[in-house]
């Protein structure tokens, strides 16, 4: 009988996140028969765990400062006991806490790294762990090529370490559906123009650069919902508690505050897509970002700004349309025409659902992640 391969999964937390809805998908879906997957939270707040098959351990080991270097002998010790084969981090503290763990464990565990993200700035200290750290380091994942070109650039590390997995999204749980229940439950009519934004209250999804061009949209005399899914990060992270004050002001002045619903974080997010008529992400940087595979899944095609590799997953004009970061006219342009084109938008839906089902799947995600980990962990046994 061959002998699975044993792969611990790191990740800062399990919040409601990108990189960790991409975690639930690949546990979740990949061959059990295979491999045997581990998931090991460095904070206690683990939501999104719940969403794990019943199968999958779940380790906390709780970071309880930002220089707690505790949690890498703890990590170790994990390592050193379940006698994993493969540590996949995710997130930076995550990442170098990984990488030092597996060297400390003193065993032939391989590491792989990841990059979520492009075009975002470092910070020095994050710079130099990454570089002091780097020849540690096996595999690198990026769910993007403009991901894996930019942390290439960053940390010098050679191009032959990466490899490109697109994320992936569970067609069975988002899929297109009647609007009818949950326009009711949220108290908005059947005939209303919806239009959803699921995105984290941060500095990096750019909220203002849609609120804007709404502003111009309702100077048309176009009537419309802003459906807002997401909510400040957990502590207020990265200054989101700010820019949340920041962003509720700006919509109280807008001049269609009336307009906005907000929902905060939704673990039933599949039932949200179809209550609108589009969804924009008008993100200033982004990997590969679920919220726009999951609402093309449901047949809900998405306006989002040109960054990371949207381009490759939105077909401009066909599945949804790319705009340039902060181009407010022109986003406000597209908005108007899927307001008042019905057709245009049931053309737009069709293609986007067909999109994901032939390439973002969760099942591909799996497969193409199965592929990595068996190359590394044949590697291992050399």
């Amino acid at each position: 009988m061959t002998k699975k391969t044993n792969v611990l999964i790191v990740i800062s937390n399990m919040e409601f996140g990108g990189a960790q809805r991409q975690i639930v998908e690949l546990v979740n879906n990949i061959d059990n028969s295979k491999f045997s997957v581990s998931v090991c939270s460095l904070s206690q707040y683990t939501p999104l765990a719940e969403q794990f098959n019943s199968n999958i351990p779940l380790y906390v080991i709780h970071k309880k400062s930002k220089f707690d270097f505790s949690v890498v002998f703890k990590l170790a010790k994990l390592i050193r006991k379940h006698k994993f084969d493969i540590i996949h981090s995710y997130l930076f503290d995550a990442e170098i806490a990984a990488r030092l763990a597996a060297k400390l464990s003193f065993t032939s565990i391989k590491i792989i790294g990841s990059e979520r993200n492009a075009n975002y700035t470092l910070k020095p200290i994050q710079k130099r762990a990454y570089i002091f750290t780097k020849h540690l380091v096996n595999a690198i994942v990026a769910n993007s090529q403009s991901g894996a070109e930019f942390n290439a650039k960053q940390t010098g590390q050679p191009k032959s370490k990466y490899h490109v997995v697109y994320n992936g999204v569970d067609t069975n749980r988002f899929k297109p559906q009647s609007n009818q229940n949950i326009r009711a439950e949220l108290g908005i009519a059947e005939s209303a123009q919806v239009i959803g934004m699921f995105a984290s209250f941060k500095k990096q999804k750019n909220h203002p650069f849609l609120i804007k061009a709404l502003q111009q949209v309702k100077k048309q005399g176009v009537n419309f919902k802003l459906l807002l899914v997401g909510d400040v990060l957990y502590g207020g992270l990265h200054g989101s508690d700010n820019y949340t004050v920041a962003l509720k002001q700006l919509i109280q002045e807008s001049g269609f505050s009336q307009d906005v619903i907000y929902l905060g974080n939704r673990d039933d997010v599949e039932r949200l897509y179809p209550a609108c008529d589009f969804t924009v992400l008008p993100s200033l940087f982004e990997g590969t970002p679920n919220v726009v595979l999951e609402s093309m899944a449901c047949g809900v095609p998405c306006i989002a700004t040109d960054v990371s590799d949207n381009a490759r997953i939105i077909k401009h004009t066909s599945s949804g349309y790319i705009v340039a970061v902060d181009d407010i006219d022109s986003l406000s342009q597209y908005i108007l025409g899927l307001i008042n084109q019905p057709n245009l938008l049931n053309e737009l839906s069709n293609n986007a659902q067909q999109t994901i089902i032939e390439k973002f799947s969760s099942y591909k995600l799996s497969e193409n992640m199965e592929a990595i980990y068996s190359s590394v962990s044949c590697k291992n046994r050399l």
